[in-house]
This record gives C-alpha cells, structure tokens and sequence, in this order.
C-alpha cells in the first residue's frame, strides 16, 4: 500500500472518520491558473497538451501547489476513449469537442475497436505515471472517464449539443445499435480505468455530463446498466459517479457498486442524503456562479454548503467545473474556507 501524507479524500469515500472535510475542485487544473495558460501556450493547442504527458503531468500538479487542494486530478479528455475506439475528435476554439466522423448505422459501429489503453492511451498512463513520481504521496490522485451514455452522446452527435437529439433519436429509432454502442464503450471504459489504477490512481471519478437529458425511465435503460458494470468491475479503488442533472436517479445510483454520489447544484443536500442513505459519501455542490460573489459571499455561500453536508462521508467539491473566468483567488477562498471549517 502506498503511503500518502494526506489520505483524506480516500478515508471520506471509505466510510472512515475524517479530522476535516476533504476538498478538490472539478476542472481546478484549467483555464483558471496562469501557469496552466502558459503551458498550453506552448503546447500549442488542447489536444497537444493533453497528448503531452509531461506537460499534463504539470498542470495536474498546478493546482494541488497553488490551492493545497487534497488530490491531484490527472489532465485529460472524457474523448480520449472515443478516439481510443477508432473515432478521433477535433478541438474547435469557443466550439468544442467536433467528430469529423459519426456513429449512425450498423457499418459505422463496425469500424471502431475496443481501444487498448497501454497502446492507445499510452500517454495518458504515462502523465499518471509522471505526476505519481512528481506527487511523491503528498496528495492521492483522481484518475477519470466519461460515463458511457455521455461518450455515447458525443459519437452519435458528433459535437456538443443543448438536445442531443440526433444521440436520442437513436434510443427511441435503433435502441439494439444503441446498446451495442454502449457495450462497446463501457467496455473500453473498463480497460481504461483499469490501466489507470495500475498506473497509480488512487480513486476514480465517471463523470455522466449529459445524463439530465434523458427521462428517468432512459436513464435505468441507458445508462444504469452500463454504470453498474463500471461499478462491479472496478473494486481496487473507489468509484464516484457523478451524473449531472440526473436528480431522478439519486435513489438508483446508492444501490451500485461505487463508494460516493457526486451532486451538482441542483440536487437538494438533505434530500439527497435521504434518498442515498448513510452507506455511500456525497461529494459537491456548490454552484460555480458562487464563485462569482465577493470574498464574504463565497465564505458564507461555502459554510452553508458545508453546515447542510455535515462533516463525515462528505468530500467538498463544486457542483459543476470551475468557469473559466472565475478569478483563482475565489477558488482559494473557497478551499481555505473547507480546510478551516470547525463545525
């Protein structure tokens, strides 16, 4: 076992007793930092960056030396895996994520591969590789992948989208093409976010961004299955979901395999914990716009978060990514705010 000076995030999933509540931050190594800008400055573009396993190496550790955040979490891409599969992706400034190709038909699935992270992920694994010889112990590092109804999204749409309605019509019009697709990411998925334990992640996260876009009833069909096999085949080290605007599947996800709920800020605190029940951590939620407020309102805005959580089987987190033009000192109010929380 490895030993770490600071254990926190991983004692709070666990269940353990914790002396303070535990903080990182979603998207903490980005656009926020400075010294993340002038990385990518030289790597030259998003893609170049996240291929660059020294470069991602050093801007996942940028935000555990700026904010003395408790985990490092490794820089990269939920759209590695489909690229990983057969399917790259362009990154378009102020568009996003762009699929040059789609996933419609029986003979479009027939072109994509289980990926082989060692191979085709190969630089992932090694940034891991990297900022665990870097970390030294000090903090425990996240590794992560998308939930696969979310990379789904992206390989039947081809970009981002406020419907999905191209990704959704396949449920309704094709669901046999749709689950084929899902097996085939989930277990791709699986195979990456294993590599990533043996290369030293210490706990997972899955993020389901678009998980709010389907009705409850698509989401036990689509998405449920696929989470659970995630859950059941990782068991090294704890698993968070955290399936953005899926309020309706809180109940569902606590009876799965993974040690902690992610919330965004939508999902009611006391409400939650009701319908998760005291055996599974919950990590979040505070709305990132907080961050927005003076000095004063994120100190207030953090302690209620932090009074209606409680103190144990809790990870503090935002609800969502941190926006791009929140200024990194509100983000080290925020952390500060955590780490020196007295109930």
């Amino acid at each position: 076992m490895e030993k770490l000076q600071n254990d926190l995030i991983l004692r709070a999933a666990q269940g353990l007793s914790v002396e303070r509540v535990p903080v990182w931050v979603m998207r903490q190594a980005g656009r926020i930092l400075p010294e993340y800008r002038e990385v990518r400055a030289k790597a030259g573009s998003f893609i170049g960056l996240a291929t660059n396993p020294e470069m991602a190496a050093e801007v996942t550790i940028q935000p555990v030396d700026r904010f003395g955040v408790d985990a490092a979490i490794i820089f990269s891409d939920i759209l590695v895996v489909p690229e990983a599969m057969g399917l790259p992706y362009l990154m378009e400034e102020q568009k996003g994520p762009v699929f040059p190709n789609v996933i419609r038909s029986k003979a479009d699935l027939a072109i994509i591969r289980d990926a082989n992270p060692e191979e085709d992920l190969k630089y992932v694994l090694d940034a891991i590789k990297i900022v665990k010889k870097d970390l030294a112990g000090r903090v425990p590092l996240i590794g992560f992948a998308g939930a696969p109804f979310t990379i789904f999204c992206y390989m039947v749409e081809g970009r981002g989208s406020k419907t999905f309605s191209q990704a959704k019509k396949m449920l309704y019009a094709e669901p046999e093409l749709a689950h084929a697709l899902l097996q085939k990411i989930t277990d791709s998925t699986i195979a990456y976010l294993k590599a990533q334990v043996t290369a030293g992640a210490n706990l997972l996260q899955i993020f389901d961004s678009w998980a709010g876009i389907l009705s409850p009833g698509q989401y036990r069909a689509f998405s449920t299955p696929y989470l659970k096999q995630i859950c059941d085949a990782i068991q090294d080290v704890p698993v968070t979901l955290f399936a953005k605007g899926a309020f309706f599947a809180r109940e569902e996800m606590a009876q799965l395999s993974c040690a902690t709920i992610g919330l965004d800020w939508n999902m009611d605190i006391h409400e939650s914990r009701k319908l998760v029940g005291p055996h599974k951590t919950l990590q979040g939620n505070l709305d990132p716009c907080a961050l927005y407020g003076d000095f004063k309102t994120v100190e207030a805005e953090t302690k209620a978060m932090l009074k209606a959580f409680g103190t144990q089987r809790y990870i503090a987190n935002l609800g969502h990514g941190v926006y791009p033009d929140i200024h990194p000192d509100k983000v080290q109010c925020f952390v500060d705010t955590i780490q020196n929380y007295q109930a």
